[in-house]
């Protein structure tokens, strides 16, 4: 019997500082912990301090099923926070702690033999914003399968990135996921001009030489851009608790269902769901049942008796 996907969330484990408590956090432990919902073997590389926050985090991921065998221990360096706000919309603004220990991610044989076997990678610009994390991000990401996919997730933070960390992220990645705002500041920052989505993604998609856009736009849905394609998603209403975590949510089901071979209109359909149903959750890692998953996944199995009739 086949193994079910490698998927690895690259870079920042952090807790994100809520009103109402701390919650596990970092986009690309978000990601693996929703890869693993829907089955496949989510795993995150990354970099927490030797401290009682660092053990919490490795607890707390163990017991929504992470493997963590390829998180990191700094001894110098502690476990990263971000103080969160939520505006009146339940839109996060994050105030990230400097000089954390995922900052300090090091390549080492278990990351090179890991980055080997991969089928999906996800990585983002945010852990890149130390030296010493954005070369060993590049490493991981060079030495990863020529078929593995391989998404960014831009994740802009200011004042953490700058246009030869978006460029040099950009290069490596098949699908490129960014939110409205992040897509004209992107585009900005390329001079690409105009003010038009599509036209900005399809311009993004050709300069890169990428495969696939997402540009998540919260309540009002989705815009995915290939390029023979572009299928755009209304939104769905949900009684938003916060929208964090709403985003890697949606990166991990576009990912799950790409590498099926779905349709980018069941692909939209299904990662805008299931975003949906995360923004009614507190924190970015809620717990899902299998009968709430299944509820999202009836999507797929309608359009498939559509196909037969």
């Amino acid at each position: 019997m086949n193994e079910s996907p490698l998927m690895v969330g690259l870079g920042e484990v952090l807790w994100d500082l809520l009103p109402s408590g701390k919650a596990l956090g970092g986009a690309p432990a978000n990601f693996a912990y929703m890869a693993t919902v829907f089955g496949n073997r989510g795993i995150v590389a990354s970099r927490l301090g030797n401290d009682d926050l660092g053990n919490e985090a490795y607890q707390a991921m163990n017991n929504v099923g992470l493997n963590t065998a390829y998180v990191q221990v700094d001894d110098q360096h502690e476990t990263g926070v971000a103080g969160v706000l939520l505006d009146s919309e339940g839109q996060p603004n994050f105030t990230i702690k400097r000089q954390v220990a995922w900052d300090y991610l090091q390549w080492t044989p278990a990351w090179e033999e890991l980055s080997s076997r991969v089928d999906v990678v996800c990585y983002g610009s945010l852990a890149q914003r130390s030296p010493t994390s954005a070369s060993t991000i590049e490493r991981f990401l060079k030495n990863t399968p020529s078929k593995a996919l391989r998404i960014c997730d831009a994740n802009l933070r200011e004042p953490f990135y700058s246009v030869d960390t978006l460029r040099r992220s950009f290069q490596f990645a098949d699908i490129l996921k960014l939110n409205e705002q992040e897509l004209f500041q992107v585009s900005s920052s390329f001079e690409l001009g105009g003010d038009d989505e599509i036209e900005l993604s399809k311009k993004l998609l050709c300069k890169f030489d990428l495969n696939l856009i997402c540009v998540t736009k919260g309540a009002h849905g989705s815009l995915l851009v290939s390029e023979n394609e572009v299928v755009a998603h209304h939104g769905i209403d949900a009684k938003v608790a916060d929208a964090i975590g709403a985003g890697d949510a949606f990166t991990a089901c576009v990912a799950h269902h790409y590498i099926q071979g779905c349709s980018l209109e069941e692909i939209s359909e299904l990662a805008n769901r299931f975003a949906a149903w995360v923004a009614t959750q507190v924190g970015a890692t809620p717990p899902v049942s299998d009968a709430q998953l299944l509820q999202i996944m009836d999507v797929c199995a309608e359009n498939e008796e559509i196909r037969q009739q």
